[in-house]
């Protein structure tokens, strides 16, 4: 069984990061957390909202595509390489990673109507 602690971000696809971060960071006033390679040519951002644990995030990647159907959500779970074996257990297709990136690991798969899923843990900082 997989354990949750709680959602870690929500995401959402753009196709043109210097729009979106003219909203987001200018009409919005967010501000990036620094999870970004360069802010000048990011493909992936997040913005903490709140306390660190609630982070909203905007990315542009070829396979990732807007939508007006609504939003990725990424679960953060307590232990990943068990979410992982039970994901493997139950015989689910990984649309995305297994991902170790340096500030996560991450996991994204789809629900039977193709919607993403993300499975996520934190790395300490």
């Amino acid at each position: 069984m997989i354990h949750y602690r709680e959602i870690a971000f929500v995401a959402y696809a753009v196709t043109r990061m210097a729009r979106a971060r003219k909203f987001y960071e200018g009409v919005l006033g967010l501000k990036s957390n620094g999870f970004a390679k360069s802010l000048k040519t990011a493909k992936f951002i997040e913005y903490s909202i709140g306390s660190s644990a609630h982070t909203l995030a905007i990315g542009s990647s070829p396979q990732w595509k807007p939508s007006r159907h609504g939003a990725t959500v990424a679960f953060e779970v307590k232990d990943f390489a068990d979410a992982v074996a039970h994901l493997k257990r139950r015989k689910i297709k990984f649309a995305m990673g297994p991902l170790d990136l340096p500030s996560c690991r991450m996991v994204l798969v789809r629900d039977p109507d193709g919607n993403p899923v993300t499975l996520h843990q934190r790395k300490a900082r």
